[in-house]
This record gives structure tokens, sequence and C-alpha cells, in this order.
């Protein structure tokens, strides 16, 4: 195990990415724990961090973090990867207090277990997993062409054909977005055939582009809805389930409105 993990993240660089990961996972399993803890009331765990009448929000101590990760990680720069590392944690710590607030940085108001506040887990999961994906030696779609091509003399042709190669799938990318498939056009950043499914797929019925495209169509809105309805709600349930199980249930009424744990709203 210490030989693949010295042969694949420490010489392949990716110890600074491994270590925001890690503390990533460990911070979001930490706050969803405190939350959920004092959500239950349970009086041996610290409470609300206020200053003076003021709560506040855990992602206001996730941004500190991050600038000074950020920051450090900036500063130290490849010639010390030991320190780099570190910072890119703290840089992981930030992400993860800040993401789990997500939905109210979206909202601009209380909505941490409500419906919406749900926003929150999936832009956790997003990162989790495209970080996941980035650590394992992936990488999106042309990126690593166009730096071969940007050393390679007298590539100018090819590297023309490259780029309205990316113009193309950005294209597409923005099509899958507009018909609401995120899951779709995230992946597709590692495996570019996805944009062109969903590009070419019936939008989701309550999408931007079925907004735009649809309204004078009701058969094709129908086609759409009948297929969400069928394909995609029981996949939808399935998730919202695995993030009640991780996060807590969301949409109960069993605590105050305004309790808050380590500066999280509850």
């Amino acid at each position: 195990m210490s030989g693949w993990f010295t042969a694949h993240v420490v010489h392949t660089g990716r110890l600074p990415l491994f270590c925001f990961f890690v503390a990533f996972l460990v911070a979001f399993g930490f706050i969803r724990m405190s939350v959920r803890l004092i959500r239950a009331q349970v009086r041996w765990w610290p409470g609300n961090v206020t200053s003076g009448e003021t709560h506040l929000h855990h992602v206001v101590f996730g941004v500190i973090f991050m600038v000074v990760g950020g920051v450090a990680g900036i500063a130290f720069g490849a010639h010390a990867p030991g320190w780099r590392s570190g910072a890119a944690a703290l840089f992981g710590v930030g992400t993860a207090l800040v993401l789990d607030e997500f939905a109210l940085i979206l909202h601009l108001r209380d909505v941490y277990w409500s419906r919406a506040g749900r926003v929150s887990i999936d832009a956790v999961f997003i990162a989790a997993g495209v970080t996941a994906l980035l650590l394992l030696g992936a990488a999106p779609a042309g990126v690593q062409d166009v730096t071969d091509y940007l050393h390679v003399p007298g590539s100018g042709q090819a590297l023309a054909g490259l780029v309205v190669t990316i113009a193309v799938l950005f294209a597409v990318a923005a099509i899958t977005l507009l018909k609401g498939k995120l899951w779709t056009a995230l992946l597709g950043l590692f495996l570019p055939v996805l944009f062109f499914v969903g590009a070419v797929r019936l939008a989701r019925p309550g999408s931007t582009w079925a907004r735009w495209r649809y309204q004078r169509k009701p058969r094709k809105l129908a086609r759409a809805t009948r297929r969400d309805s069928r394909l995609r709600q029981p996949v939808v349930q399935a998730r919202i389930r695995l993030e009640d199980l991780v996060s807590g249930y969301h949409d109960r009424d069993d605590t105050p409105q305004r309790l808050l744990c380590w500066g999280g709203d509850l």
C-alpha cells in the first residue's frame, strides 16, 4: 500500500491534492456530525459560536481557512511540498465548511435543513467526486492535449484544430447544462461523448432549455415530463435517501428554527 501511495501520489505530485481530499472529507464529516448532534439537542456537545448577539456561520471560518490556505499554497510553491500539502489540507477544510453552507450563500437565507438545503450536499458530492477523479489521474478532456501541442514546434494547424474541437465540446456542454443535466456535464469533462448524449436527449421539464424550446411544443414537453418521471425521479429519490443518511434528514420541523452549531444554521 505504501509503495502504491509513493508511486501514484507522491511521485506524481498529487500529495497536495491528496491532503486536500482527505481534509475535505474529514471536515465535512465533522461539521455534519456537529450540526446533527446539536439538532438532536445533545447537551454535552459544544453549541453555538457567537460574537455578541451575532451567530457565526461555519462558512465564515471556511472562507478564512480558504484564504489562508490558498495564499500559503501560492507562497510556498512547488519547492516546499510539505508546507504546500499542509496549505492544501487547510484549503480542503475551508472548502468543506463553505460548501456545506452553499445553499445559504445561494439563497441568502436560512435554508440549511429545508429541501433547498440539499443543494449544499449536492455541491459537496460533486466536489468530492471530481477531486477523486483528479486524484486517480483523470484529467479534463483536452487539457493534456493542449499542453502537449504547446511544446511541439510548428504545430499551429494541429493546435487550431484542437481549439475548434474544444469549442465544439464547450458548445454541447453548454446545451447539456441548459437542459438541466448537471451530472452528465460534469462526467463529460472526463468522457466527452457524454456531452453529445446530453445535448441530443430531451431536456428536463423544468430546465432553461425546456422553458425556451418546449413551451410551444406541448407533445415534446409531455414526453420530457414522462421520461423524467419514469427514469430520473427514482434515481433522485435514491440520491435523496443517501444524502439524508449521510447529512441528516431535511424538511423535518423537529428543532428550533434558529439553532446554530459552530456557526452553522440548524
